[in-house]
């Protein structure tokens, strides 16, 4: 040990070189995750405008070849057929979107869905927050062409930030847990079948669905309107293997026979 030191001593000169190679190679490294992540955004805001290009082209049937800005000002594409396809696609982004965060069994196979700290996912639920901010009232709202241009925009990049979010949480499943994280998991998987289980009594499926809210705590977390729909298949009436109660036929009863009519008396000659 002494020696080290004595070789130390002898060389201390070195540290400051060493720091200057430590220092750029940080620098580099940062560096080239920022490119990286400036090269990320930039593919999704093209994928965005490419969806948007696409949007406008279903909406009033004309080929995309204009910047979607300019697709929107056409004057062949009608700004409420524009409105009314943004709807639709809006719509139905949010629906796919709500059949993960409604459906826990979906959450627990794909938890980075709902969870916010994934980057791709938080990238979504800004395009989200941007596109649901900019939605007109109606189709039959009277909007400028900049704020249709900008809705237009919005929903495109809102399209392509879900699919990307989708891809990547199907890939990642539950990697981002621990071996007994996972194994909680999967337990609430199988115990949620169980509390939804139509063939299973009430009292099976109470203490399964408890059991389920035990194994998620602190792993996934539930929405209330998650919850609500949860609560409501578990207390959904049991009718699956229960005949129905066969009922008497009533007895029709006899009618009553006609009272013999009498004869008149003859007096005797």
């Amino acid at each position: 040990m002494q020696e080290f030191w004595q070789w130390a001593g002898s060389f201390w000169w070195l540290i400051f070189p060493i720091m200057g190679m430590a220092g750029g190679a940080a620098k580099a490294w940062e560096q080239g995750a920022k490119r990286r992540h400036e090269r990320r955004l930039e593919t999704l805001r093209l994928k965005g405008e490419l969806k948007a290009a696409e949007l406008a082209a279903r909406g009033g049937q004309v080929a995309p070849s204009k910047k979607p800005r300019e697709i929107a000002s056409d004057a062949r594409v009608s700004s409420n057929q524009l409105l009314a396809r943004l709807f639709q696609e809006h719509d139905e982004i949010t629906a796919r979107w709500l059949d993960y965060e409604l459906d826990v069994a979906k959450l627990i196979a794909f938890p980075a869905m709902s969870d916010g700290r994934q980057p791709l996912t938080a990238a979504f639920l800004r395009a989200k927050k941007t596109a649901d901010a900019l939605r007109p009232v109606s189709a039959d709202t009277e909007v400028s062409e900049q704020r249709v241009s900008e809705y237009l925009d919005a929903v495109g990049n809102y399209a392509v930030a879900f699919e990307i979010a989708e891809k990547d949480a199907r890939r990642l499943r539950d990697s981002s847990f621990t071996d007994a994280e996972r194994k909680r998991l999967d337990r609430a998987q199988k115990l949620l079948k169980v509390a939804v289980d139509e063939s299973a009594t009430q009292a099976e499926r109470n203490v399964a669905y408890k059991r389920v809210r035990e194994e998620l705590e602190g792993l996934i977390l539930l929405s209330d309107e998650a919850v609500t729909v949860l609560e409501n298949q578990v207390a959904r009436e049991i009718t699956t293997g229960q005949a129905p109660v066969p009922q008497p036929e009533p007895v029709a009863e006899p009618a009553p026979e006609p009272e013999p009519m009498r004869q008149p008396k003859r007096d005797a000659s």
